[in-house]
């Protein structure tokens, strides 16, 4: 058969070995290449070949580690922080303005609770120590002066307006008898006015503990409320039913509550206490109050024999 028609397979031979030798040939100069570099000091030895690759996969890893606690830092949503002041911080201008309602009549009314149990403590020691003055045998004269024109608690308080009235009524020589009668009447009137004037100090802003014992379950109901239908608008708006959802707006909607029944409950239990012992002076007064009454009478009735 004549093959002539075919190509030198010797000459097609060398031209694909010369071609594969060039690549080759490229790659182990640039090998070299790398390796001279590789082993050139530049200031210093460098590593060889082996410590490269390690080096480098070391600094991969490195920057893989930064880019997770990245990506973690980048997921972690301000809603996960349920801390007070960011719950606060999350709420609505409604819910905000109920908190700072709610606040500060917890701050008024624990002002007014230690105010009126030193008050209670106080006028109560001073009240005993009057009586025991006053029924001591001594002169009520010398005790008026004692007491003066401006006593120190309500039981002074008292007597001295007796004593006033006394002083004016014995004082008056052209008195006529009859006026002098009514004198123990009117020792009473003054001594009831003075009562009720006192007491009413002692008892002011005593009333706004029940006011707040009241109405702050009621404001933080209203807080709840409306942070609960916050979390629905966020559910209607996401589309999404899943906690991270809806724990902020029930956290706002639990705070409030809370903060309600945190001004309302010590409130409540002070005003009973303090509302019991202020009845409890007040009757002492009445009893003070109808002993010197039964005094005066006395006087009048031995002085008009």
């Amino acid at each position: 058969m004549d093959l002539s028609f075919l190509p030198d397979l010797t000459a097609v031979l060398d031209s694909v070995h010369t071609a594969g030798a060039a690549p080759a040939a490229d790659s182990a100069g640039a090998g070299s290449l790398e390796l001279a570099q590789a082993a050139t000091p530049e200031g210093g030895a460098k590593s060889g070949p082996t410590t490269g690759p390690a080096t480098g996969d070391g600094a991969k890893f490195g920057q893989d580690r930064k880019v997770v606690k990245a990506d973690i830092a980048g997921n972690a949503s301000p809603g996960d922080d349920f801390s007070v002041l960011a719950v606060v911080e999350r709420a609505d201008w409604i819910v905000k303005g109920v908190v700072a309602i709610l606040v500060f009549a917890s701050v008024w009314s624990w002002a007014v609770i230690f105010e009126k149990l030193v008050l209670v403590r106080r006028i109560n020691s001073r009240a005993t120590r009057f009586e025991n003055r006053f029924w001591s045998g001594g002169s009520v004269d010398d005790l008026f002066a004692e007491v003066g024109e401006r006593p120190n608690n309500p039981m002074a308080a008292v007597f001295a307006a007796a004593m006033r009235e006394w002083k004016r009524s014995i004082g008056d020589d052209s008195g006529a008898r009859a006026l002098r009668g009514s004198l123990g009447d009117r020792i009473d009137r003054v001594m009831h006015v003075t009562l009720t004037r006192e007491m009413s100090r002692s008892e002011r802003f005593l009333s706004s503990l029940a006011t707040i014992g009241s109405t702050a379950p009621f404001v933080g109901l209203f807080g709840t409320v409306w942070g609960i239908m916050r979390a629905f608008q966020d559910i209607a708006v996401q589309k999404n039913t899943n906690l991270a959802t809806v724990a902020p707006g029930i956290a706002e909607a639990l705070f409030a509550t809370a903060l309600g029944l945190v001004a309302a409950i010590p409130a409540v239990v002070a005003y009973n206490k303090l509302s019991g012992d202020l009845d409890r002076y007040a009757h002492r007064l009445e009893g003070f109050s109808g002993e010197f009454s039964a005094i005066v009478s006395r006087e009048l009735d031995n002085s008009g024999d």
